[in-house]
């Protein structure tokens, strides 16, 4: 566990491609995927909170902060890091860093958050970002500094940001590689056939994979 780190889990997808609902609330493996997700991010950081709209009641079994994007109308998982930074200033002020996670990733790895800690400190970045071995980045997996300032509306109305890569271009920002065998730790589940070989790897590897 890092501490003065706030993690944020980033559960507003909806199942489209999967029938619909919630998909922060899928079962995997006899849980689910926020329950997962939860369990995975839960050590790494001093404090966690989830990041979706709606009914947060949904989650009260998890007992953790639910926090809404402070803009309205769905406008992707940079208004879930946006919340969280404001979040984190009001409620943590001594968090050094807001660590996030996609609840749809079932197996991101569990000693991510000092890596990347650890690389955005020795490159002097503002964000660190995680990326596959095979070259694929993934800016929802991160580490923001709480020098960020930014709130909802400076960026997603004043600025009209709305693609998490043009934002953190406006920072110092470093990438770190995690090796995507023998599954790659950032796979998201968006189809039923994704959820089976999931369920199949957690069978193979055991529980937490």
């Amino acid at each position: 566990m890092v501490r003065n780190t706030v993690g944020v889990i980033l559960a507003g997808g909806l199942a489209r491609r999967m029938g619909g609902g919630d998909k922060a609330l899928i079962p995997l493996a006899g849980t689910t995927l926020i329950e997962r997700a939860v369990a995975r991010a839960s050590v790494q950081v001093e404090d966690l909170v989830i990041n979706a709209n709606g009914d947060p009641k949904r989650f009260a079994h998890l007992k953790l902060p639910v926090i809404a994007d402070r803009v309205p109308g769905f406008v992707g998982p940079l208004a879930g890091i946006l919340a969280a930074l404001e979040w984190m200033r009001a409620n943590r002020p001594k968090a050094r860093w807001l660590a996030s996670f996609a609840c749809d990733c079932p197996f991101f790895p569990m000693d991510m958050v000092a890596r990347l800690i650890e690389a955005a400190r020795n490159a002097r970045a503002t964000v660190a970002v995680a990326e596959s071995s095979g070259g694929q980045h993934h800016p929802v997996f991160a580490v923001w500094s709480a020098n960020i300032s930014a709130t909802s509306d400076d960026v997603l109305v004043g600025g009209n940001f709305r693609k998490m890569d043009d934002w953190i271009a406006t920072f110092p920002n470093v990438r770190a590689r995690f090796a995507a065998e023998p599954i790659d730790p950032f796979l998201n589940i968006n189809t039923p056939e994704e959820l089976a070989r999931a369920e199949d790897f957690i069978v193979e590897q055991g529980a937490m994979g």
